[in-house]
């Protein structure tokens, strides 16, 4: 028995968009969902608190960066992830690869695993497939990911299909090293680039390995959205419908609705939080730029049909103010909205799929949000 299963409710009469339930360890998430990012065991400007009146269900956190700090055994040391963060639901943890694979001159690729530079001080570390399970199951999160090898876009097919398949023996390894099966579930990761064979030949290897869930990997890497799509069309009709899908990285509203579509049932990005903390919003009339000149005198809310605390108790001119001023304040206020505003868009999705109308709820959203 898995540690999360999945149950389809409701698939889309004209799409292949689904309604399901993921259960875990740490409560039942409504699918599909979007997992705001808390990289450092924190979502960026945001207390534990907040993000659960947002209605946030699961949260993602970074191997990677935990490993280097404060380190795994610190945190299996306060009692896991959940109590040394005080998040009570459930957690994903990202396998490090996506981040030790951009670090570029600073990491090397071998079969045994990778050799790199720490971003912080230029230490030596060494990440295996084995290392990377060590350092999830200390950390002690519902979902863990494998750890794979994160292919640049473009790149040439030979190089491709080497990497999927020694990303197919990493996931070997990754289950033979998984030993907390009872509170913790491995998802495996397809990769195969932009090539649909590929893409085929990596989902029937993972596939094979009979894992709780999947992950589509090697996607917004820098091609077209498109591209991203029309892969991730196929992509979806190599994985169970037994099992969740997670495209991994994305989260912009059009890449939602894109992805809802295709079958995507979790999703997540730092995007809504980063823009953030630039001033820029996700509001039902499409992105709004706080610091721009318009808003000085502008004392209506950030969005007037958002009822999230920022948009019930400040000003546009407000915001503003905040943000040139370069007021902490302004990234906390800008970041429970984003996060409210897409949180709150999943929810709504999920309705209309279980509606039967969930194109024309796309339809509707982006005659006001404005196109991709």
């Amino acid at each position: 028995m898995h540690a999360v299963t999945y149950e389809l409710i409701k698939t889309d009469e004209k799409t292949k968009a689904r309604r399901g339930r993921l259960h875990t360890p740490h409560g039942t998430i409504e699918t599909p969902v979007f997992m705001p990012v808390g990289t450092a065991a924190t979502v960026k400007a945001m207390r534990p608190e907040e993000v659960k009146e947002l209605g946030a269900s699961i949260i993602l956190s970074n191997t990677y960066h935990l490993y280097l700090r404060p380190g795994h055994e610190l945190v299996r040391e306060a009692g896991g992830l959940h109590k040394f963060m005080n998040w009570d639901r459930a957690i994903l943890t990202d396998s490090g690869g996506f981040q030790v694979f951009s670090l570029g001159d600073l990491r090397k690729i071998s079969e045994e695993g990778v050799a790199f530079r720490s971003h912080i001080d230029g230490s030596k570390h060494f990440f295996t497939p084995e290392k990377s399970i060590e350092v999830q199951n200390a950390l002690g999160s519902d979902i863990i990911m494998a750890f794979d090898e994160c292919a640049p876009y473009p790149a040439e097919r030979d190089y491709i299909k080497r990497s999927l398949e020694r990303t197919t023996r990493w996931l070997a390894r990754c289950k033979e090293a998984h030993k907390n099966t009872e509170n913790q579930s491995l998802f495996g990761i397809m990769q195969g680039g932009m090539y649909q064979d590929l893409r085929y030949q990596s989902a029937m290897e993972i596939v094979d390995l009979d894992l709780p869930g999947y992950a589509i990997g090697g996607l917004s890497v820098g091609e077209p959205k498109e591209v991203m799509y029309e892969v991730m069309d196929y992509c979806v009709d190599y994985l169970p419908q037994n099992k969740p899908r997670y495209l991994m990285g994305v989260g912009s509203p059009d890449c939602l609705f894109e992805g809802v579509e295709r079958g995507i049932d979790m999703f997540d990005c730092v995007l809504p939080t980063r823009i953030a903390r630039n001033g820029m919003a996700l509001t039902s009339g499409g992105r709004v730029t706080i610091k721009n000149a318009q808003y000085e005198r502008d004392f209506s809310p950030l969005d007037a049909e958002c009822d999230c605390y920022t948009c019930r108790n400040y000003s546009r001119a407000y915001l503003r103010h905040l943000f040139k001023s370069n007021e902490i304040l302004s990234s906390m206020l800008l970041t429970n909205h984003n996060l409210h505003f897409l949180v709150k868009t999943m929810e709504r999705i999920r309705t209309a799929i279980e509606e039967d109308r969930f194109g024309e709820y796309k339809k509707s959203f982006f005659e006001k949000y404005g196109r991709f």
